[in-house]
């Protein structure tokens, strides 16, 4: 039986980095927030569901969440300016 073999590559090493490993260590940098955040905003520190499938439905839920939450603050955006549009009093001008 042959034991993998696992590299190990720090930020900022400049020796044997390829563009791959550059790219994935950049998307790595850019994921590992989102799954902090995840993890402390959206119930995914402690799983109080059982077994792998309770692994996964807990970590679809707390995905679903998560996009759920960029959406509502993409369409207040969107909304937001365009509410204000319609409903904005209208100026009445007496000459």
């Amino acid at each position: 039986m042959r034991v993998p073999i696992f590299r190990v590559f720090i930020a900022g090493q400049k020796r044997r980095v390829t563009p791959k490993i550059k790219r994935e260590m950049r998307w790595r940098s850019a994921v590992e927030p989102v799954i902090g955040h995840v993890k402390s905003e959206h119930r995914m520190g402690r799983n109080y569901l059982w077994h792998r499938q309770g692994d996964a439905i807990n970590a679809v839920l707390a995905a679903a969440g998560y996009n759920f939450r960029l959406l509502i603050r993409w369409l207040r955006l969107l909304l937001f300016p365009f509410l204000i549009a319609v409903f904005r009093p209208i100026q009445v001008v007496v000459a």
